[in-house]
């Protein structure tokens, strides 16, 4: 009997979460625990954290597994979501050819249980897979303007092949896929030196350093505050078989990385001044989601402005700043 087969207002589903331990994973994880589900969290802790999961360790319907998921993994669950993979140019550059293998191996392992298990499972994408897009805002139906052979193309290639493994297995085994485009996402259990441009501007702004942009400063992006994402990937789960993606998540609110530096160091109170470094190669000129699809799809949007959610995630680092620069003081 398949997932669908069964009557769901008597399913408690077991649900296998890969990168559970992950800013992202972590919150998915605390919310499917909320809805009554049993969670089984997967991750290698390459940059996930036992921080982030800290509060669902004691909970009875909450199990974690150290796992690498290049290695197949046998378990019985109801439904996956496949977020095992780092996702920060500083994380996912420092192995770059182990990055490709997660994105790719790491589907197929995942696929292939879910096709043993003849459940859904869900590919966490990303908008790297549009590049450095020629059209803006971005549409599903844009294919992206991706360097294949660059210093980011172990992550943006590594989850364009994983969309098509998923797509194949659909078409090929009627497997029930789902996949979502995450654009950038921020708020509580960001890694402080993962890289990205919030946790780089708040943990400078609270330490009062210069605040590093790169490039002048024009380059845009959008941001997603991390509960409308998971909000965004469990209704895309709980929707109609027949609707598998993909399909963007992200917030459509577009800010210059200038504007973003401004508005955290006013939230901050900090004094950091702004210093000019060179662009990355390949680095985004536009980012920003048409999320018209997910609206009527999944009667999805945001719910919480950037300003607001900014406050919430420079709540989170002034404890966690505090406390790393705490450690470092007493092992001088």
């Amino acid at each position: 009997m398949s997932f669908y087969d069964r009557p769901q207002y008597a399913v408690k589903k077991r649900v296998l979460v890969t990168g559970g331990a992950g800013f992202i994973g972590s919150h998915l994880c605390a919310r499917l625990l909320e809805q009554g589900h049993q969670v089984l969290c997967v991750d290698n802790f390459f940059t996930g954290t036992r921080t982030n999961i800290a509060p669902l360790l004691g909970h009875p319907e909450f199990e974690v597994l150290r796992h690498d998921v290049t290695f197949p993994l046998f378990v019985e669950v109801d439904e996956i979501y496949n977020l095992a993979c780092p996702a920060s140019p500083v994380h996912y550059q420092f192995d770059p050819v182990q990055t490709t293998k997660t994105s790719v191996v790491g589907a197929i392992n995942m696929l292939g249980l879910a096709k043993r298990l003849r459940i859904p499972i869900l590919q966490a994408s990303t908008s790297e897979v549009y590049g450095d897009p020629t059209v803006h805002p971005q549409v599903e139906s844009y294919w992206g303007n991706v360097n294949p052979i660059g210093p980011r193309s172990c992550y943006d290639e590594g989850k364009r092949c994983a969309e098509t493994l998923f797509f194949d297995y659909h078409r090929q085994h009627n497997l029930a896929i789902k996949v979502i485009r995450i654009f950038n996402t921020y708020g509580p259990h960001m890694h402080p030196h993962d890289g990205r441009v919030v946790s780089n501007f708040i943990v400078q702004a609270l330490r009062g350093q210069d605040i590093t942009i790169y490039g002048d400063g024009q380059q845009t992006r959008s941001f997603c505050y991390v509960d409308d994402l998971v909000r965004g990937m469990m209704a895309m789960m709980a929707s109609p078989a027949d609707f598998v993606g993909p399909v963007n998540l992200g917030n459509p609110g577009e800010f210059t990385m200038l504007e973003l530096a401004q508005q955290v160091i006013e939230l901050t109170g900090s004094s950091s001044k702004l210093v000019y470094r060179p662009l990355p190669q390949d680095d985004p000129r536009q980012r920003k989601p048409d999320i018209t699809l997910a609206k009527s799809a999944l009667d999805w949007d945001v719910s919480v402005q950037l300003r607001q959610g900014l406050s919430s995630t420079i709540d989170y680092f002034r404890t966690v700043v505090a406390e790393i620069d705490a450690r470092s003081e007493a092992s001088l």
